[in-house]
């Protein structure tokens, strides 16, 4: 434990820190410096090619960039297309997403078959590993759990730093696999030794798909409807892949570039996808809308709701940054297509869990907090409810505790990551080193008894 001594040298070390590291706000501007990587109209800037994931949410005419309503490309197939695709059949589609992202294609029924058998004889973890690196050191945040994990599992693989492409795409596929189980069961040994709950270890179906065996290794009684395994399926599908320029698969690239390992990579990416300004926003939402629950005396009053979204905007209310969560992104404005597609099928989970009320106030808080948001902030586009907005809700619908919110995410993106891990190895080219400009001041060297 610190002495209090320690904790005053850490105070005054702090604030030093801070301040020394401020850069004036204007330094940007004069070097043009395009921060985020993004251009002052909001456009990303250009650094990459990929054909694995697309994202387009305008067109420009005569440079005037008009935004259009979102759509969301897999290979080159509308995100909406494959959902369709998998529902008309009655079947579950994640198994399927994977293949494409891989490989590029879609998978014959043999070749689908054949993929998902690797998938289900990937998904038991290697002997003790269970016991030895989850059950005996559980972690508080299963994010971390899981990253420290995929690191452990680098001194399972005899060819762990092996990048020929036959090697990583069984890494990747592995990976894939086993990550459901190394989330759960880090979820399991969270209730268990931080939440003082039973412990429940399942062993992974061979038989199941992906989101079947989610719900199977987290619930105690392993039962599950249909419906609800279905708009599991359908949560991973619509987060598996949102192009190059997504700061976790970013990161894939530039990692990779580097020519480090899979594992180590793909623990970089959970790094990042752990950050609550990308993948744990959903629980955010969740938290915004216990609050607002609250603080609400009457949820279908429209004129109280938008008072009340004033006063987040306002930074009167909730968390007070003034942010409402799961309301704009920073590509979308229209819609962005993943909401949508999702919302359609929330109702009809909202009907089987008596949960109608809860999905109307979900309805009307994502029709007027664009407005709310867009008088406050006086944006030059419009802003509209993303992914996030739903996807938390879903998961409270399935019994889905919080802390595996943005685990799941990670469940689904390891697909993506895979895909652009091994698009960049194929690619290779230089390491990826934008440039960073020092403004720093010359100076001249004191000796010690002269400071």
């Amino acid at each position: 434990m610190l002495k209090e001594y320690e904790y005053r040298v850490l105070d005054k070390l702090s604030s030093l820190a801070e301040k020394r590291n401020v850069l004036e706000a204007a330094l940007f501007d004069k070097y043009q410096v395009k921060r985020g990587l993004r251009d002052s109209d909001g456009r990303g800037v250009l650094v990459g090619l990929t054909e694995i994931g697309e994202v387009h949410a305008y067109i420009v005419d005569e440079n005037d960039i008009i935004p259009v309503p979102g759509r969301l490309m897999y290979r080159g197939y509308d995100i909406k297309d494959l959902i369709d695709g998998c529902l008309s059949d009655d079947r579950f589609g994640f198994e399927e997403t994977c293949y494409l992202l891989l490989f590029g294609g879609l998978p014959s029924r043999n070749e689908l078959s054949d993929f998902e058998q690797i998938l289900s004889s990937y998904r038991d973890l290697p002997e003790h590993f269970v016991r030895d690196m989850i059950l005996t050191s559980p972690s508080n945040d299963i994010m971390n759990q899981l990253a420290r994990s995929v690191l452990a599992l680098y001194s399972f693989d005899n060819r762990a730093d092996d990048t020929a492409i036959n090697n990583v795409l069984k890494q990747c596929i592995k990976l894939i696999a086993c990550f459901p189980t190394m989330a759960v069961y880090g979820y399991q040994a969270f209730a268990r030794y931080y939440a003082n709950q039973s412990l429940y270890i399942h062993s992974p179906q061979i038989e199941l798909s992906t989101a079947e065996n989610i719900l199977h290794m987290l619930r105690p009684d392993s039962q599950y409807t249909k419906l609800e395994a279905r708009l599991l399926d359908l949560a991973l599908i619509l987060h598996a892949e949102h192009g190059g320029g997504n700061n976790s698969s970013f990161v894939t690239h530039v990692v990779t570039s580097s020519g480090t390992d899979t594992y180590s990579s793909t623990a970089a990416s959970l790094g990042s996808l752990k950050g609550p300004r990308h993948g744990g926003a959903n629980i955010k939402v969740i938290q915004m809308f216990d609050d607002m629950k609250q603080k609400l005396r009457d949820w279908q009053d429209d004129e109280e709701i938008e008072n009340h979204l004033l006063k987040i905007v306002n930074k009167q209310a909730f968390d007070h940054t003034g942010l409402i969560y799961g309301i704009g992104h920073a590509v979308y404005s229209v819609s962005d297509p993943r909401a949508v597609i999702f919302k359609e099928h929330v109702a009809e989970l909202a009907r089987e869990k008596g949960m109608q009320d809860e999905y109307n106030l979900y309805n009307k808080v994502e029709e007027i907090a664009p407005k709310v948001v867009s008088k406050g902030h006086r944006l030059q586009r419009g802003v509209s409810a993303n992914i996030d907005f739903y996807s938390g809700f879903v998961y409270r619908m399935l019994d889905i505790p919080p802390e595996l919110y943005t685990p799941l995410f990670a469940i689904s993106r390891i697909s993506g990551w895979s895909a652009h891990r091994i698009e960049e190895i194929v690619n290779a080219g230089k390491i990826i080193r934008p440039a960073y400009k020092c403004v720093s001041p010359r100076r001249s060297y004191t000796a010690m008894n002269m400071r």
